[in-house]
């Protein structure tokens, strides 16, 4: 499918899938949707949100794990032209009084309460708060004058079944914001469009030759790209099946392969690293896998020797991408060598541009360290809300990823973190990914993140927090030695934190923000 077949909105991308293909869909505790039955009751509920008020640029808040009625929601905003918030059911209060207000909201999905929190009296309460807020949807009932029951507004029965519901969205209108983990001060919300996620997607899937006979366990947060854009959108396009996982859990995910089998195995490090060392591993069914993608960042040696070891059958491709490219934007060649699939994210997806800078906005030449920028593919037009930044985006239409990184000779990339992750110890520029690729690879360590700290001699150096595998002996004396056989000397960590725990995103990425925070703190 090229950009120029690409159907024009994620709604009628869902009719031409339904069109086209019978078998299932989603599956959802064990309960399977067919593409027939989505597009009917996406139909449905797109009539009701009508009746209730919702249209073209309208924003709906979605605050769910991941689940049907996510789905359901999502595409009806995209039949309709409105616009979906996708918020975390880890946020609290102070976190989604500022996402609210910011994105102008108008309508909101959510439970009853979540891990303790009671959405019924939280969201009745930011009513007064937010003018926008009319319309508060839950999944179960509530108080009169409290909110509706989504599942009652799929409800047939309506008498309005029949009326026509025009596909109200153009390409380039907004469908989605997401708010991207800011590390100071607020997070800045992404606007992707129709023609953004779609153009991420439709290159996934033609780079994975994803098809109508994959399956995959999906784990990653719909409000997320790794979920909706990567997981939802590419499997909507290639007319394949997810099964949903509310949240990632190696027990579950291990337990939903013995009754469906993937074809896809899709995580970032974390997740993929709490499978294998999951005792239900040896009884999963992971007979039909062809493809593991891992997220987030390039594989870890130890990791990858571990999956190869596990999934012999399968390929394996890292997989780049940011809420601002609406999804995917570089991933692992087919056949790459185990040297290009350790070492890079790969190469940019058709319909991407990249160039390396320098600082001063100069393209550089191959070997030399500079930021990644991208353009074309899925990346946004820009932010949306109060926070709103144009320095990310430039005139030329270059994203500005924030990423340090190369090219080989081959036209690979190399990440080496982030801009705001590198320090200078002595005079020398450290890039904490590289050291961390290394202290991966000991036997006896499970994860590790750097940061610089502040160091009266040096000016900085890296203090790298280390979780040990169970029944490790190591010490950081160890640890240095065995980086110096590897590194150069002033790359070595100087300070070694041994954790029993390391701060996650909801995405499954290290925090490096909170470790940064601790600093300030002490």
């Amino acid at each position: 499918m090229t950009f120029d077949t690409m159907p024009p909105t994620v709604g009628h991308a869902l009719a031409q899938t339904a069109a086209r293909h019978a078998g299932a869909a989603y599956i959802e505790h064990g309960k399977s949707y067919s593409w027939r039955q989505v597009e009917t009751t996406v139909t449905v509920l797109a009539r009701r949100l009508q009746a209730l008020g919702i249209g073209r640029g309208d924003r709906i808040a979605i605050i769910l794990p991941n689940c049907m009625a996510w789905i359901h929601t999502y595409l009806a905003a995209a039949q309709l032209g409105a616009v979906v918030v996708g918020l975390s059911v880890r946020y609290r209060g102070e976190e989604l009084d500022f996402m609210l207000g910011d994105s102008q909201v108008k309508a909101v999905l959510a439970p009853l309460e979540f891990a303790g929190f009671d959405y019924v009296k939280y969201l009745n309460a930011a009513r007064a708060r937010f003018p926008n807020l009319q319309l508060l949807l839950f999944l179960g009932e509530v108080g009169e004058g409290q909110g509706l029951d989504f599942h009652s507004l799929l409800q047939a029965g309506a008498g309005d079944e029949q009326l026509p519901l025009p596909h109200a969205a153009e390409p380039d209108d907004l469908l989605m914001i997401i708010y991207t983990s800011g590390t100071t001060g607020r997070p800045k919300a992404a606007g992707l469009t129709h023609r953004s996620q779609l153009a991420s997607a439709g290159a996934q899937k033609a780079h994975t030759q994803a098809h109508a006979e994959d399956r995959v366990q999906l784990a990653m947060p719909l409000n997320h790209v790794g979920g909706i854009s990567c997981g939802v959108l590419t499997q909507l396009l290639a007319g394949g099946c997810c099964e949903l996982v509310p949240m990632f859990s190696a027990d579950a995910v291990l337990e939903m392969t013995r009754r469906n089998p993937p074809t896809m195995l899709t995580g970032v490090p974390t997740m993929l690293t709490l499978l294998l060392i999951n005792p239900g591993l040896a009884q999963a069914d992971f007979s039909r896998l062809r493809l593991v993608i891992v997220g987030g960042s390039n594989v870890e040696p130890a990791l990858l020797e571990h999956l190869q070891a596990a999934f012999p059958q399968a390929s394996f491709m890292n997989l780049y991408g940011l809420s601002e490219s609406s999804g995917a934007i570089a991933m692992t060649p087919w056949q790459a060598d185990q040297q290009a699939l350790l070492q890079s994210i790969g190469k940019p997806l058709a319909g991407a541009e990249l160039m390396v800078a320098g600082a001063d906005g100069a393209s550089l030449p191959a070997g030399q360290v500079g930021e990644l920028w991208f353009r074309g593919a899925g990346v946004i037009p820009g932010y949306v809300g109060a926070q709103s930044d144009g320095g990310a985006f430039d005139a030329e239409g270059w994203l500005h990823t924030g990423d340090l990184g190369y090219l080989d000779a081959q036209g690979l990339i190399y990440l080496m973190g982030r801009q705001k992750d590198m320090f200078i110890q002595g005079g020398f520029n450290v890039y904490p990914a590289e050291v961390e690729a290394v202290i991966g690879t000991h036997p006896e360590v499970l994860m590790a993140a750097g940061i610089g700290v502040p160091d009266p001699v040096m000016g900085e150096v890296g203090r790298y927090y280390v979780m040990q595998k169970q029944g490790s002996t190591l010490t950081p004396e160890r640890l240095q030695d065995f980086c110096r056989e590897c590194l150069a000397d002033y790359k070595v960590p100087r300070q070694i934190v041994f954790r029993d725990q390391l701060p996650l995103t909801p995405a499954g990425k290290i925090q490096k923000a909170v470790l940064r925070s601790e600093l300030t703190l002490a």
